[in-house]
């Protein structure tokens, strides 16, 4: 038997696709198949394996884990099925658990009601780029071993928030007590998850959209776009709270508002993290993807830590983290990861909670941890649409004009470009076809100058930024 997938649905750092149309059934099993396979292979037939296997809250979840379970199992992997629930919670699942050697997550994360897909995880470590494109040739050879897995199902639930609220060990009472926050888990698979962890931990905690619930009735889980944090800063603002946190689809990505309805992106985030860290952990790490403010950077530095520009995209952070030892790394895109008193994995719901203790242990509320950031006028990250065939080629066009130039130019990723006016980034996303941009500035004047950089770059190159494209 042999399986061919959809060409789209192969990606860089997970399997995604839409439903009846690119990603199925089959394509489950046969994921499942492969996945064991090299689990088999990797460890000895005279070894057993077990996966565990989860899935987020979208209608097509359930039919999606029971094929997988089919594929795991007949070629000879046992499975630990820990139901619904966030993509943390199957990492926690996979980490702490030593008779689990792989885990897999199905979940289609902030995209359309209409997509879904798989994070992997394989023996502890991320399992992407190379590995999922060899999935796709075991599937269309048929080379794939035979056997009988059993499953079992699992709860977890309740130690995987138990393990998370650890994350506030050292933190009085009555400071946890004093805080009024709001939280937002958009209908997405953290809900239940949200409900269990705010009825243990003290203070006054007012939930919004827990509900799981695979059509996002009330606005998309996705807390990087400013208009999905409405609802939750009109909760914020008519409570008079002192914070709010939001989640993504399935999770593992955290957006912030303080008490004054402000935005705490990602790399915002990281500076509040990695003050907090670096006081515990003196001359630490500090990973952040290249779309992230020079003003986390500088932070980092100035506290005395090590700041470290990397490639965007979880699967490559976590891999960097492993290779360096970093106890904190994070990306603007929400995704924050914890080795320092944790397991190194993107979890939202931990993030939240040491947001909560490194305020505590700041003494500073989140509003003036917020409020004392530098004032820097910067773009949203901005997608446009190239040729796949191109958007490479573009990137070592420009490249190539900006050695000749002479140009301050960091190439960690696409092109990340300093002048006196700030930066701007162009890079050619791996799951897309479309090129990133991002610019920042101290001013708007600065800012519209690193704009022209830009359009004079893609210029060069027979391109326009013309209309952003989607996500």
């Amino acid at each position: 038997m042999t399986h061919t997938f959809h060409p789209t649905t192969l990606r860089e750092y997970d399997i995604r696709g839409i439903i009846g149309e690119t990603l199925g059934a089959d394509d489950a099993r046969a994921i499942g198949r492969g996945f064991a396979t090299l689990l088999r292979r990797a460890r000895g037939d005279a070894v057993r394996s077990t996966v565990a296997v989860g899935y987020d809250g979208r209608v097509s979840s359930v039919m999606l884990e029971e094929a997988l379970v089919e594929g795991l199992n007949a070629s000879g992997v046992d499975v630990v099925r820990v139901g619904m629930g966030p993509t943390p919670m199957l990492y926690y699942a996979e980490a702490s658990a030593p008779e689990i050697d792989g885990g897999i997550q199905i979940t289609g994360s902030h995209n359309p009601v209409n997509y879904n897909g798989f994070k992997l995880v394989f023996q502890g470590a991320p399992f992407f780029g190379a590995d999922i494109l060899r999935l796709g040739r075991m599937a269309e050879a048929g080379d794939w071993l035979e056997g009988e897995g059993k499953s079992e199902r699992r709860e977890v639930l309740a130690a995987y928030i138990d393990r998370v609220i650890e994350g506030l060990a050292g933190i009085s009472h009555d400071a946890l007590s004093a805080l009024r926050i709001g939280w937002d888990s958009g209908n997405g698979a953290a809900g239940p998850a949200l409900e269990l962890l705010t009825s243990k931990i003290p203070g006054e905690h007012h939930l919004l959209f827990t509900e799981v619930d695979g059509t996002f009735p009330n606005h998309h889980p996705d807390p990087t776009e400013e208009k999905n944090l409405a609802d939750l800063k009109a909760l914020v603002a008519e409570k008079k709270l002192d914070f709010g946190v939001a989640f993504d689809g399935d999770g593992d990505r955290i957006g912030a508002i303080d008490g004054e309805g402000r935005g705490i992106w990602g790399d915002q985030l990281l500076m509040i993290y990695a003050e907090d860290l670096l006081r515990m952990v003196p001359g630490s790490t500090v990973i952040a993807d290249v779309k992230a403010s020079g003003a986390l950077f500088e932070k980092v530095a100035a506290l005395g830590g090590k700041p470290l520009m990397w490639n965007t995209g979880h699967s490559l952070i976590k891999s960097k983290m492993k290779e360096t030892g970093a106890p904190l790394a994070g990306e603007m895109s929400g995704h924050v990861f914890f080795k320092h008193e944790y397991y190194g994995y993107d979890d939202a719901l931990y993030a939240a909670i040491r947001l909560i203790a490194a305020s505590a242990r700041l003494g500073k509320s989140v509003t003036q941890l917020r409020g004392e950031m530098p004032a820097l006028v910067n773009t949203p990250e901005m997608r446009f649409q190239v040729d796949e065939a191109r958007k490479f080629a573009v990137i070592v066009e420009i490249k190539e004009r900006l050695a000749a130039a002479g140009a301050d130019v960091n190439s960690t990723d696409g092109v990340r470009v300093s002048t006196a006016d700030g930066w701007w980034l162009l890079r050619a996303s791996n799951t897309q076809d479309v090129l990133v941009a991002r610019a920042e500035s101290k001013d708007q004047a600065g800012l519209d100058r690193l704009m022209e950089q830009i359009d004079g770059q893609l210029a060069a190159s027979g391109l326009e930024r013309g209309e952003p494209a989607g996500h």
